[in-house]
């Protein structure tokens, strides 16, 4: 899962170069004229149509992609249909990282071939970070509404899904309630999915929490004091969730999107462990994450390539077989190109899903950076 890692004896932007530098093996050049050209690249016809660009991204040959865990969203799939389809390597590179590391790890590896080549965001951090980006409009733009890109292409929103509540059921029993969570039962056992100023899982976790207690996205102090009721409980877990604590009983209750919560119920299930899922009432969260590329890209064809792959019909169901909501989940039902068995994954909501404004989203992050850790210690 996407989280917030601590990073102890160096500097965090020294860590993440060294661990990009240890997962990958691109260790040359693979710019070329081509490449050059698509660096400025704002759509495919200006490399001279989708074919220019697939050979040109082949001849680069190598994708760097970040924060991208096989089990996210159905990433796993979708990074080896990319591979497979153009024989191009992706190397995956930190996939555990939040989404404040991603953009951490592109300036702490500029001008290296180590440097990520796409980002996939939590929309606070997208939007502080759009000096990063390269403005790119797919092919299917068009099929993307308004409302979920930036006009030039800095930024656009790829997936979503509903916050919600994992937990264990068979060590724990039924669980309906948010308040039940500072039962002594529950001892450090209940986290959100990283640090909510820096991971849009646990932004969003936050949200739901503070949207039941009685907040609003204008005043968050009713969710910042949840979480400090939790911390005093003593159930409160800050450590990063991974499948790993998960799996081990470490963490027993889990606030993460719905398609998360799938993977982890389909892995538990194998193991004999019942892993249930609600929607508190009243905390329907929704949320998109953002695509976008990297200004500096290594593998400027193929992070263009990528782009086109994800808003194709085959990426954007392969998303809704993982239990993400495609961005252009209304278009595909209008042409007839959505998978009916893939939507199959998208969990029931019975009340009205909130989402955060651009700005009231930008002020939140504000409060959080600024206050949580106090609120939790």
């Amino acid at each position: 899962m996407r989280l917030n890692k601590l990073v102890r004896g160096v500097t965090l932007a020294a860590a993440l170069g060294l661990a990009l530098t240890a997962c990958s093996d691109d260790s040359s050049s693979t710019k070329n004229a081509d490449s050059d050209k698509a660096a400025t690249a704002t759509t495919a016809a200006d490399l001279g149509g989708m074919d220019a660009l697939i050979e040109a991204a082949k001849a680069e040959g190598t994708i760097n992609v970040i924060a991208l865990p096989d089990d996210w969203a159905n990433y796993g799939e979708i990074k080896k249909a990319f591979g497979d389809k153009y024989g191009i390597k992706v190397n995956s590179i930190l996939p555990d990282a939040s989404s404040a590391e991603e953009i951490q790890a592109a300036e702490a590896n500029k001008g290296t071939d180590q440097a990520p080549d796409v980002f996939d965001l939590g929309t606070a951090v997208a939007l502080q970070s759009t000096a990063n980006f390269a403005p790119y409009q797919v092919e299917n733009w068009d099929k993307i509404p308004a409302e979920n890109k930036e006009s030039t292409g800095l930024w656009v929103n790829d997936y979503t899904g509903v916050m919600s509540v994992g937990y264990n059921a068979t060590k724990y029993g039924e669980v309906t309630s948010l308040d039940q969570l500072t039962d002594a039962k529950f001892k450090g056992a209940v986290a959100v999915n990283g640090k909510p100023a820096e991971a849009g899982a646990a932004f969003n976790g936050f949200l739901m929490a503070n949207r039941v207690a009685g907040g609003t996205f204008a005043d968050v102090q009713k969710g910042l004091d949840y979480f400090s009721g939790l911390a005093k409980a003593g159930t409160l877990n800050l450590k990063d969730v991974t499948a790993g604590t998960i799996d081990a009983g470490e963490h027993g209750v889990v606030f993460d999107w719905s398609y998360n919560q799938l993977s982890t119920q389909k892995r538990l299930a194998d193991k004999g462990v019942e892993w249930k899922v609600f929607v508190p009432e009243g905390g329907e969260i929704v949320s998109y994450y953002n695509q976008a590329i990297n200004k500096d890209a290594p593998h400027p064809a193929a992070a263009r390539l990528f782009q086109e792959f994800l808003f194709s019909p085959e990426t954007q169901n392969m998303w809704l077989a993982g239990g993400a909501q495609p961005v252009m989940f209304s278009a595909m039902q209008e042409d007839g190109s959505l998978d009916p068995e893939a939507q199959k994954s998208l969990p029931e909501v019975k009340g009205q899903p909130q989402t955060p404004t651009d700005e009231e989203a930008a002020k939140i992050n504000e409060v959080l950076a600024a206050e949580w850790d106090s609120a939790v210690s």
